[in-house]
């Protein structure tokens, strides 16, 4: 038999889509916020005192209909031209409106600025945890896994990759990290990280941990696959698997 040309490829898992900017929802009342300060721009406490007053006549009118009784965009518009006929009134006489200078006006853009800066960093992290979940999941494929050692961040990439497989729980990836976090390798020779691991990993994981922990200190030279029922007894009976990890761990520290 000929060997077909090109050779067949291992079919592989298809990368993750980049992720997308989730769309910023529609935002009415601030529409009408704004649309009343440029308006507004310029006039002085008379003028805006009219333009309150033609407000007020419209939201009146506009209560009578009921498919305008939830507008509100409208409302928005009546409570700021109120705000500024306040705003105004107590200014000097002569004042007119400059959105520069209104500290509310200026407040709401810093937190908007602040606000766009957050969605920015966790599009950023998003996109880092799925490459990192790519590579994850190429390292497996290849059956290399266990030759990487976790890092930073590497508990966001393994619930991506559950995610992606619709809540299937990722044992491989759970031995990998409950190995490394047991073993302090990887960043979780930080203490700080192997705390924080607590809030990070799932309770089968956390059990497995501990349970490969207690065992390597009462048997240094364990196998890997001598200690493979660990990862059974903690998926199956994480509590279990905890309290056999405890209860070592204080008889080992009685015996010392």
């Amino acid at each position: 038999m000929t060997t077909p040309w090109p050779p067949r490829r291992t079919a592989r898992r298809p990368l993750a889509p980049p992720v997308a900017a989730p769309r910023e929802p529609v935002d009415l009342a601030r529409i009408g916020r704004r649309a009343v300060r440029r308006r507004a721009k310029g006039m002085d406490a008379g003028a805006v005192a009219a333009a309150l007053e033609d407000a007020r006549f419209d939201a009146r009118q506009d209560s009578r209909h009921e498919d305008l009784a939830d507008d509100v965009r409208g409302r928005a518009e009546l409570a700021e031209w109120e705000r500024l006929d306040q705003l105004l009134v107590a200014a000097s006489a002569g004042t007119v409106y400059a959105p520069d200078t209104d500290l509310i006006v200026q407040e709401e853009l810093a937190a908007e600025v602040a606000a766009a800066a957050d969605r920015e960093a966790a599009l950023r992290e998003a996109a880092r945890v799925a490459a990192r979940a790519d590579e994850l999941q190429a390292l497996r494929e290849l059956h290399a896994l266990d030759r990487t050692e976790p890092r930073d961040g590497d508990e966001a990439a393994r619930d991506e990759l559950t995610r992606r497989a619709g809540g299937y729980v990722q044992a491989d990836v759970d031995a990998w990290l409950a190995r490394a976090l047991a073993a302090h390798l990887g960043h979780y020779r930080d203490p700080a990280a192997r705390e924080a691991a607590a809030g990070l990993l799932t309770p089968p994981v956390l059990a497995h941990a501990a349970l490969l922990a207690e065992l390597a200190r009462l048997v240094p030279d364990a196998a890997v696959d001598e200690l493979a029922f660990a990862a059974r007894l903690a998926t199956t009976e994480p509590e279990a698997a905890g309290n056999l990890a405890a209860f070592l761990a204080r008889a080992r520290s009685e015996t010392n």
